[in-house]
């Protein structure tokens, strides 16, 4: 009789992060975050607009566009971001929908990067782990530097592959 090898904990939760992303109406992305405590899941979340309220598939994207100025190696840039602010981000959904006492020691599967807010937002939220798969590289920076200051320990699963029926075309 063979033994089935069973999937790791990080490919099994962030697997369930990518389903979860599939409830996303939003044309530009789909994000999904997981709130797990030891081997425990306690809540899903993943980006869109508020409830009852016209979504990005519904009644379009809501395009907001920033300049940011960092220094990278003494030198300036100016970094260009566009954001969608009609959708509430995955993770901001996950700690609307989960109770503190949950989230004190918990891990967060994302599968996109934090951005800045999200950062600040689950650097507050009392849990000791993010671990992500799709970097977004315009805030890792800043992201990665607060996750060391704050102690929480950030990870990316670089080599990790996504449920193929999970996977989207962005639009743009």
């Amino acid at each position: 009789m063979s033994t089935a090898l069973r999937k790791d904990w990080d490919t099994y939760f962030m697997d369930i992060a990518y389903m979860v992303s599939t409830r996303s109406r939003c044309s530009r992305r789909h994000v999904g975050a997981v709130l797990v405590q030891g081997k425990k899941l306690l809540g899903t979340a993943y980006n869109g607009a508020p409830s009852g309220v016209p979504d990005c598939s519904e009644a379009g994207c809501m395009i907001s566009e920033e300049v940011e100025v960092i220094v990278q190696n003494g030198i300036e840039q100016l970094v260009k971001k566009q954001r969608c602010v009609r959708t509430i981000h995955a993770e901001q959904n996950l700690l609307l929908f989960t109770d503190r006492n949950d989230r004190e020691g918990s891990s967060v599967y994302v599968t996109d990067e934090p951005c800045w807010t999200c950062a600040n937002m689950l650097a507050n939220s009392g849990i000791v782990e993010i671990i992500y798969h799709r970097p977004y590289p315009k805030d890792t920076h800043k992201v990665t530097d607060l996750m060391e200051k704050k102690g929480i320990v950030f990870r990316c699963l670089e080599n990790y592959q996504p449920p193929q029926e999970t996977m989207m075309t962005v639009s743009n």
